[in-house]
């Protein structure tokens, strides 16, 4: 999103403009993002809707943001992050069959079917990345953000996410050619 959209995004001074705006802008993304998390698209829209309640309480206080979007980012990634604790998600979503599928060697019949499109391959196995280079993945290659922008949400160091984004590189290199 170029520096503009932010700028107009924080100029809407009706409320519900506003808030409307951002979920047009960011609503996608946002559920996209969190399905890197959970791998559950349900779940992720859930999440978002709960960063939109964040968001929309947080009117009155956008003027002291310094990076919007970077704001956004940080409470949808930390609201995915306390559901994966969670002892429900624990629970439920980890024991489920999806999950197993995914972190078993060999691939289940819905994952060879998945990988014959190579778009699909791709985020199946972007998706069985462990979280930390999953995360760094998707916010550079999918959002599109630089190092700095990754650094600034994800509150770690610019070298820590050019490390892990390297790591991460290696680590899909390997799964692929082990998949295929």
């Amino acid at each position: 999103m170029s520096k503009s959209n932010v700028d107009e995004i924080l100029n809407i001074e009706s409320k519900d403009e506003w808030f409307e705006k951002i979920m047009d802008v960011y609503g996608e993304r946002l559920t996209k993002l969190c399905f890197n998390y959970t791998k559950d698209w349900n779940v992720s829209e859930d999440i978002v809707q709960e960063v939109f309640i964040t968001c929309y309480r947080e009117y009155e206080n956008i003027d002291k943001i310094d990076f919007f979007k970077a704001w956004i980012y940080r409470i949808t990634i930390n609201k995915c992050k306390d559901l994966l604790k969670s002892s429900f998600f624990k629970r439920v979503v980890m024991s489920s069959t999806l999950v197993t599928h995914i972190r078993t060697l060999e691939l289940s019949p819905e994952m060879s079917i998945m990988k014959n499109s190579e778009e699909e391959f791709l985020s199946t196995c972007v998706l069985a990345l462990p979280i930390k280079y999953r995360e760094v993945i998707t916010l550079y290659y999918y959002d599109e953000l630089s190092i700095e922008e990754i650094s600034r949400i994800l509150k770690i160091n610019n070298n820590t996410v050019k490390t892990r984004l390297n790591r991460a590189r290696i680590k899909l290199k390997v799964l692929m050619e082990r998949w295929r």
